[in-house]
Order: C-alpha cells, then structure tokens, then sequence
C-alpha cells in the first residue's frame, strides 16, 4: 500500500475513534521521536511529525492505533495488516 494512501486511511481510523490527529513540526535538536499517542486534556491525541517521511508517519500512527480495541470496528485489510505487525 502506497505510504500516502496509508496515511489517509489511518487519519479516517482515527477520526472514527474519536481521536484527533495533529501533524506538528516536532523540534529535533534533542528529541528522537517523531510523535505518537498522548491524553491531552481527557482526550486521545495523535501527534505526528510534520517533518518525517510518510513512512515513518504511518509507522507512528499504526503504533498509536495499537493502543485501540479494534476487534468490533471494520478496518480495509491491507490496513488491518499493517496494524497487526508486530
């Protein structure tokens, strides 16, 4: 699956869950992150790294969307795939 298609679709998930997905430009002269799940004011939130490839913004939304009990909600194959990785 195409990495910006990826991205869309894990976006779409995540609204669908009710959490809130921000592309911020995260400072990197000490940080070796590039975002990830956090609880911002009672509410989930996805922050990802305007800076990171496509690549690493979908690996930082699927490890987020780990957190979720998606068993019950329909999820497109090819992206359930990417989910279930290890």
């Amino acid at each position: 699956m195409d990495d910006h298609i990826a991205l869309d679709q894990l976006e779409a998930l995540a609204c669908s869950l009710g959490v809130e997905v921000r592309t911020e430009k995260i400072p990197q002269d000490d940080v070796t992150i590039s975002g990830g799940l956090v609880r911002l004011k009672g509410k989930n939130v996805i922050v990802v790294d305007a800076r990171a490839p496509a690549k690493d913004r979908v690996r930082t939304l699927v490890q987020a969307l780990k957190a979720f009990d998606l068993t019950d909600v329909y999820v497109r194959p090819a992206l359930r795939e990417l989910l279930e990785e290890p």
